[in-house]
């Protein structure tokens, strides 16, 4: 087990990085070979294959994109057995009313915001810190 597991610690130390650009949220029923080859992210589920990719790389089929994110990376070197964090990361975003999509790695956790509010959602979780 690697990684911090005691939640106070976690809020204590927690900070967010900013990956620079915007990102898109795409779909598809079966695998798609470009945005294979351009993905930050793709998680397979029953209804098809989401992809997460920057917005310049995912304009392959012209539409519209239905989410534009900014992409934080909590600091905090989380371990998958932390109970909590996901909770209160989610809980502080949602009491100033910014959408949240999370995304677990193994050495931390990413969250896709509106690229609108990256500012507030950074913010909310700076505020974590003092409780």
């Amino acid at each position: 087990m690697s990684g911090v597991t005691e939640l106070s610690l976690m809020l204590a130390t927690l900070d967010v990085e900013v990956r620079a650009g915007t990102f898109v949220y795409r779909t598809r029923a079966t695998r798609d070979a470009a945005l294979d080859a351009v993905a930050v992210a793709r998680i397979d589920e029953a209804e098809g294959i989401t992809y997460v990719v920057e917005a310049p790389d995912a304009d392959p089929d012209r539409t519209t994109p239905d989410f534009i994110a900014a992409w934080l990376t909590l600091t905090v070197q989380s371990s998958l057995h932390a109970v909590g964090l996901t909770a209160a990361v989610a809980q502080a975003l949602a009491a100033r009313g910014i959408a949240c999509n999370v995304l677990a790695g193994f050495h931390h956790d990413h969250l896709l915001v509106p690229a609108d509010r990256v500012d507030d959602a950074i913010a909310a979780v700076h505020a974590l810190r003092g409780g």
